[in-house]
């Protein structure tokens, strides 16, 4: 089996990933933030290095700012319903992932006035076209730091700079690039970082995060017990009610943990060998068309393409049930992102190696592509 299909979740994990979660599952067992016994504070000692991970990876200077969530969709939606009201402004894209696209159709209905701005055919965004967009009634901009499709990095930097000078809520979807690169929230002038666990963070499904900057205080989507008897409690706690995955975020700190010390920068470096191959390779096959730029340093380590009179769903079940290579095709939960590249309704397969995968199974990737072109 070659699993190629890091971009919906990462395997396999690093060891430590694995160890840490059965560790807190058999030894730890209790309820961060419920008791006061040993047991209970141990798993609170989890969910807090976790936190202390989390902020030192991304730069973020107070930690509390951070808090857990199931997933990066969970994050989204708490971020977008917890801080739009009905006549604000949101700024966002034509290829941001549903997680984005849908709360957004919702506070539509509500009153929020939402601006969607055009990428082009590559996935690619003019800082400018944003700047354009924003009005006085504008509290934030939205956009997905890497499409899931495109594979395309958006340019985060300039965008940061033309919220800060318009003094609008810059708010990044890292579900693509959090682990995979580098991101600091000061230098990006990033004022929310949502972030899923289970990709290039190598944490377990179940888990994410987002962080929002300092005097910003989202309405929570769910109340409950946190320990505490208090109807204005602020962060993390006013956004992590109830008990937590306290064995997923103890994985996800392990992941963390892993890319600290690996160095974000060296796995960015070795993906972008394994994209450069996979791009040279398909571009020589005329019957495929590549989704984004061929440059392997403008996007993520994954790649969307079509291949000339077939279908991505035969493609793919292809690729799994003869040559044992995990795939992902269709439209990826990013309609938009494939109205926008003209593969609407039947979408693309995409191939998402990850850090533990070899030179010799992209070989072989290949060689079954180049195969199934024929």
């Amino acid at each position: 089996m070659i699993y190629l299909d890091n971009a919906a979740t990462s395997y396999p994990k690093p060891e430590a990933v694995y160890k840490r979660i059965e560790h807190i599952l058999r030894h730890i067992g209790g309820n961060p933030g419920r008791s006061g016994h040993r047991m209970a504070m141990d798993a609170s000692r989890v969910v807090f290095e976790a936190r202390e991970s989390a902020a030192r990876l991304f730069n973020i200077k107070n930690a509390e700012r951070i808090a857990f969530t199931k997933n990066v969709t969970e994050a989204i939606n708490t971020a977008l319903k917890g801080i739009l009201r009905p006549g604000d402004h949101v700024v966002t894209t034509s290829i941001e992932h549903n997680a984005v696209v849908k709360p957004l159709k919702r506070l539509e209905k509500e009153g929020v006035m939402v601006s969607w701005v055009k990428a082009d055919k590559n996935g690619w965004l003019r800082p400018e076209d944003i700047e354009r967009a924003i009005t006085k009634e504008t509290k934030v901009v939205t956009v997905v730091h890497a499409s899931n499709v495109f594979g395309a990095i958006l340019p985060a930097e300039e965008i940061g700079r033309i919220c800060r000078k318009k003094d609008v809520l810059f708010m990044i979807d890292a579900a693509q690039t959090a682990g995979a690169m580098p991101i600091d929230v000061e230098a990006l002038n990033i004022d929310i970082l949502c972030a899923t666990g289970h990709k290039s963070l190598f944490g377990p499904q179940g888990t994410g995060f987002f962080y929002v900057t300092e005097g910003i205080e989202p309405m929570p989507l769910i109340d409950g017990g946190t320990g505490e008897d208090d109807e204005t409690m602020e962060m993390p706690d006013s956004l992590e009610a109830g008990t937590m995955n306290t064995p997923g975020i103890g994985g996800l700190g392990a992941g963390i943990e892993f890319l600290l010390k690996e160095a974000v920068e060296k796995i960015r470096k070795y993906e972008e060998g394994i994209i450069r191959q996979i791009i040279e390779d398909l571009s020589g096959i005329k019957e495929i068309k590549i989704l984004g730029s061929l440059d392997e340093k403008k996007r993520t380590c994954l790649v969307s393409f079509t291949i000339e009179g077939k279908e991505p769903s035969e493609l793919g079940c292809r690729l799994d049930n003869e040559f044992g290579i995990m795939t992902r095709c269709g439209l990826h939960c990013a309609p938009h992102a494939h109205r926008t590249a003209g593969t609407y309704p039947s979408g693309a397969i995409r191939v998402s190696p990850g850090y533990f995968n070899t030179e010799k199974e992209i070989e072989e990737f290949l060689k079954a592509v180049r195969e199934i072109a024929q």
